[in-house]
């Protein structure tokens, strides 16, 4: 299962029309903000039954807990830190690659507006953490 923590509902709809024609099945959860996706990733409240994701799509800008604070409450949490999180940002801001690398994240990823590319850099994203890599079990 993907994870897609993104609060822009264009980039929503054309992550999730990339991943669509995926070989892969898998489903895709979304949450728009980072109180939501630690809640959800923590079984809290709406979320108390929620499944484990295999992988976390992050943007870094969110409303109510930014994408920063998320992705440092996942990597210092034992029970959620081996879950693999790709930021997935407009953000080309040399802080922001390195401080998402210093706090952990898995892959760092700039969206292209580019339609295609998305497309191309999405599918890859699922081919290589979904189908290429080995994951632990928890």
């Amino acid at each position: 299962m993907i994870f897609l923590v993104e609060d822009n509902k264009a980039d929503i709809r054309l992550i999730q029309e990339a991943l669509k024609d995926s070989q892969l099945p898998h489903e895709v959860v979304t949450v728009r903000n980072g109180v939501d996706a630690m809640a959800y990733l923590r079984q809290e409240g709406e979320y108390v039954d929620a499944p484990r994701p295999d992988l976390i799509l992050l943007d870094l800008n969110l409303p109510r807990k930014d994408g920063r604070e998320v992705l440092a409450e996942i990597k210092a949490d034992p029970s959620l830190k081996r879950i693999p999180v790709v930021v997935l940002t407009t953000s080309h801001n040399e802080e922001d690659i390195h401080h998402s690398y210093n706090l952990h994240v898995n892959c760092y990823i700039t969206k292209s507006r580019n339609l295609s590319q998305l497309f191309t850099i999405v599918r890859g994203i699922e081919e290589f953490w979904l189908k290429t890599v080995t994951l632990p079990c928890d």
